[in-house]
């Protein structure tokens, strides 16, 4: 047998407790900051496989049991604005029209001289055609 199996399984072993390492961490991580804990999450923030997290019983069983934790606790719900603040409706109006006239969002409208007029079609095509039959009047065939 060629290499030396025994270092082979030493070295796939740190590599795994490494792994597990990290994606601990990652459920500490995620849970410190409130993330909603799921398996491509971890996977993602621990730099992991999801076939890893998968095949791994004690991580497995972690992510389930915080994942169904989170969702039996119902989310916090804001407050109801009261008579003095202004409803949602109001807030999101009030953004939109900040929006428009800092001009912060003239970047993704289209420039009204870029706009196609719906009447200048019509316009320019009269007077192409008129153009043509001006032509042929005064070149007879």
């Amino acid at each position: 047998m060629r290499g030396n199996p025994g270092n082979l399984r030493t070295a796939a072993a740190a590599k795994s407790a490494a792994a597990r390492a990290r994606a601990e961490d990652g459920l500490r991580q995620m849970r410190r900051r409130g993330d909603p804990i799921t398996f491509r999450g971890l996977a993602q923030t621990a730099g992991v496989s999801l076939d890893f997290l998968y095949r791994t019983p004690e991580i497995r069983s972690q992510v389930e049991q915080l994942r169904a934790r989170q969702q039996a606790t119902p989310a916090t719900r804001t407050p109801a604005p009261g008579p003095d603040q202004p409803g949602s409706v109001i807030r999101t109006l009030t953004a939109q029209l900040t929006e428009l006239s800092s001009g912060a969002g003239s970047a993704t409208r289209t420039p009204r001289h870029r706009r196609p007029d719906r009447f200048s079609y019509g316009r320019d095509r009269k007077r192409s055609t008129s153009a043509n039959t001006q032509d042929e009047d005064h070149f007879p065939g």
